[in-house]
């Protein structure tokens, strides 16, 4: 593992591909561990909602970074409310559409710059639990403990059907994992920050495991590392 600069607050990462469920397990791991939580993706799915709202075309690179780089956003930690340029984007945020759109707008290396230490300004103590794609690999790669959360295309498909429909939305399991397996591809391959683990990374499949056994996996790495 690299080395970390004892001056900083610790990290600890948790990457991965698309519904392999980051958001939910880094969410967890903060609020056990009393830390900081930052969804990184939340940032690129609000510069695509933004450059959308403004008529960018997403495959502009140069242009949706501008937007990046000034993106006017609010996390509410109480009600979980987001703003966007005073807009609550909540629900939207959180849609196929917007997860896609975000997915394009990663692939950008400009975007990705923009955008970095925007991110790394989260780390601040007593720690930072941060959910992405590359985490480990680029933000932080100084981080105490890094995680590959991951499950087959099938499960994470599976996993966004019923979440989908428990709020009451119309899914179709194909087209779903049309669409997880194409923005697989896309993150695999991008030419910047492309989705893989960290070096010194541990992975943990979550196919054929509860949120609570994940959960406990996880946790005993960070206890090995004295994390807490």
């Amino acid at each position: 593992m690299a080395g970390h600069a004892k001056d900083k607050a610790p990290v600890l990462t948790i990457d991965g591909p698309s519904g392999a469920g980051k958001g939910t397990l880094s969410q967890l791991m903060a609020s056990r561990l009393g830390w900081h939580f930052l969804d990184s993706g939340a940032l690129y799915r609000l510069a695509a909602l933004s450059a959308l709202s403004h008529g960018i075309d997403l495959d502009r690179a140069e242009d949706v970074a501008l937007v990046a780089a000034h993106l006017d956003i609010h996390f509410d930690p109480d009600s979980g409310q987001v703003l966007l340029e005073g807009d609550d984007v909540t629900r939207v945020l959180r849609t196929e559409e917007t997860g896609g759109a975000a997915s394009r707008v990663a692939a950008h290396t400009e975007v990705r710059q923009a955008l970095l230490e925007r991110q790394r300004a989260f780390r601040v103590a007593p720690g930072l639990v941060a959910d992405g794609r590359d985490m480990g690999t680029v933000v932080f790669p100084d981080a105490e403990l890094k995680i590959f959360l991951t499950a087959s295309a099938e499960e994470r498909a599976r996993r966004r059907v019923a979440q989908l429909r428990e709020s009451g939305g119309e899914a179709d399991f194909e087209a779903v994992l049309a669409d997880v397996q194409a923005r697989d591809e896309r993150d695999r391959n991008r030419k910047d920050s492309p989705l893989i683990p960290a070096t010194d990374a541990i992975t943990v499949d979550s196919t054929h495991l509860n949120v609570e056994a994940v959960l406990e996996a996880i946790m005993e790495q960070a206890r090995a590392r004295g994390l807490f």
